[in-house]
């Protein structure tokens, strides 16, 4: 399970990466290159997980009982649907992309139109982070445990 999703992060981000350069980069004067577009679901994250932690698990662990809000394949649900919504902004984007080209002479629309895909999809991988996270400390035994998650947070870091 573990791979596929690393996987699929990983020509995810790849394929924005290369939507990204037919994007105007340029804010003012200042060019931002369209590799640095996968930092934005990260900020998202950072932003977001203390929010996650503090208001989301508490009022869920208040719904449903279970002392972490929710279960583990039940964050990795709420993973695929905020998947889905990221691709609607995306097709909705392109769209948008499609028609300013074609109504504006070849002009490009702005980088950060894509930071709305971003944003949804930092949330969607938010929730599976954790999810999976958690999954795998709770079934590894005693002895695996350390070892399993900094392979978890290298592999990781190897996909951004």
């Amino acid at each position: 399970m573990m791979v596929c999703y690393i996987n699929s992060v990983a020509g995810h981000s790849t394929f924005f990466v290369q939507r990204g350069t037919f994007k105007n980069t340029f804010i003012g004067t200042f060019n931002i290159p369209a590799a640095s577009i996968p930092l934005i679901p990260l900020v998202f994250m950072t932003l977001l997980i203390p929010v996650y932690e503090f208001s989301f698990v508490l009022l869920a662990r208040e719904i449903t009982g279970h002392p972490n809000g929710i279960t583990e394949l039940q964050r990795v649900g709420v993973e695929l649907v905020f998947s889905a919504i990221s691709m609607i902004i995306t097709g909705l984007v392109e769209v948008k992309r499609k028609n300013y080209l074609n109504d504006h002479n070849n002009h490009k629309i702005g980088l950060f139109w894509l930071s709305f895909h971003y944003a949804i999809f930092g949330i969607a991988n938010m929730f599976t982070l954790v999810g999976l996270l958690e999954f795998s400390y709770k079934k590894a035994p005693q002895g695996m445990r350390f070892p399993l998650l900094s392979r978890f947070f290298h592999c990781q870091l190897v996909t951004i």
